[in-house]
């Protein structure tokens, strides 16, 4: 199975000619490669993010309903960190456009 989870987008940089960015889910920030959205993407934006690779950007209200199923998924035991993150992610975004 692969999982690819929503994450805010709260850097942009340029890394030797690829796009790159700091993506946050739920407090939990990773440098992640942003070459297959680098057009689309905006400080603030919703990404789903598989293996360190944004894969396409999401609307706000599909973050939020992903993190709804992962928050309910996180009643089996083995998933218990994923209500934590679904929690903090869902918080107001404070980053500032470049």
């Amino acid at each position: 199975m692969c999982l690819g989870i929503p994450g805010r987008i709260v850097e942009v940089h340029d890394d030797h000619g690829l796009s790159m960015g700091t993506v946050d889910f739920g407090g939990v920030r990773r440098e992640v490669c942003l070459a297959y959205v680098a057009d689309e993407i905006e400080l603030g934006d919703y990404a789903i993010v598989h293996v360190g690779f944004a894969i396409s950007i999401v609307d706000e209200a599909e973050a939020k309903r992903t993190f709804e199923v992962l928050k309910e998924m996180s009643q089996l035991d083995e998933l218990d960190w994923i209500q934590e993150v679904a929690d903090q992610s869902l918080q107001p975004f404070e980053g500032k456009a470049p």
